[in-house]
């Protein structure tokens, strides 16, 4: 028994050692990061961003390839299926978090296969409208659904993205009717939204923060604690008096299970320095991702709240599962 017991010490021990070691030459080749959607989107550009850093601060390229498809499934099943030794990096959404509830079956285990390595940032979803429409606020957007039951319509960018069930949350706490229309992305949406044909929306603050500021959108609110820097003017629900709203669009980074924890802490201790550097955390907030840069360990826990939140809010609103 002793003998056993000596020969896992040696064990561990030696791969503790080994761990160590493969960090301390890491990366010595370049370094792939799955996006899981299409190039062009908010969590596509904040990649790139901490892709250029990654790339001059550890000598070796960091490159994001676009893995599209299923809600972002493809991408994310394919960083869970990679060896864990830190050359597959997964850069996600919030479809992270949501669609373990969303989907019936998924192809990966998020809680199992991925190990949480950083928050990087997040963007709080908001009401947006057309200038034209006559609600100039949030109060006055809640009325007309109250006064006129059925004739409006929402878009959203998506069936299971965190502002459709931004939608589904305020449309069921508050017992409103009208319409959620899910279009194929943020950007379909904004358009119909600009020009009028539904123009009412729900979506990531980050896509639209150009247009709000140049008067082209008007930003009713926002689902967050806390107004953003960057539109100042934007109030949230929450001090509307309409609580227990929050939702963001997360720009989270993972890795596959197995990945030395030497490299997963190496990897967050550089991607948090990056993302509070004041080139990039200027860039993220005027994209409206406000820069975290959370340790492994309060991204975790992070990542198993959202699970629970997404699951009640898919449970208590009955969104069909896919």
């Amino acid at each position: 028994m002793m003998t056993m017991i000596l020969r896992a010490v040696a064990l561990g021990a030696a791969l503790l050692v080994s761990g160590a070691a493969f960090a301390e030459t890491y990366p010595s080749k370049p370094v792939k990061i799955i996006v899981p959607f299409p190039a062009g989107g908010v969590t596509d550009i904040a990649g790139r961003l901490i892709a250029q850093k990654l790339s001059e601060k550890l000598g070796h390229q960091f490159y994001i390839e676009n893995v599209a498809g299923a809600g972002g499934n493809l991408g994310m099943a394919q960083v869970a299926r990679s060896p864990g030794d830190g050359y597959t990096i997964l850069l996600s959404s919030s479809s992270v978090t949501v669609n373990p509830s969303l989907y019936q079956k998924l192809p990966f285990d998020v809680e199992k296969d991925l190990i949480p390595v950083t928050k990087a940032g997040g963007s709080p979803n908001s009401w947006l409208v057309n200038p034209n429409f006559p609600a100039k606020t949030m109060k006055e957007l809640i009325d007309l659904f109250k006064r006129e039951p059925g004739k409006y319509s929402v878009g959203s960018p998506g069936a299971g993205t965190t502002p459709s069930l931004s939608i589904e949350q305020l449309k069921f706490d508050l017992k409103l009717d009208f319409v959620t229309v899910p279009f194929a992305g943020g950007g379909p949406m904004t358009q119909s939204l600009l020009g009028g044909h539904v123009p009412i929306n729900c979506g990531a603050v980050g896509n639209a923060v150009a247009l709000i500021k140049e008067g082209k959108i008007r930003a009713l609110a926002i689902t967050d604690k806390k107004r953003l820097a960057t539109l100042p003017d934007v109030p949230t629900l929450d001090e509307m008096g309409i609580k227990d709203q929050e939702a963001e669009t997360i720009t989270g980074v993972f890795v596959p299970a197995g990945t030395p924890k030497e490299i997963v802490d190496l990897l967050q201790r550089e991607i948090a320095a990056i993302v509070k550097s004041p080139d990039i955390s200027a860039r993220l907030l005027e994209l409206g991702v406000v820069p975290e840069g959370s340790s492994p360990a309060e991204f975790t826990a992070y990542v198993k709240a959202d699970i629970a939140k997404w699951r009640r809010v898919i449970e208590t609103a009955k969104i069909p599962r896919i």
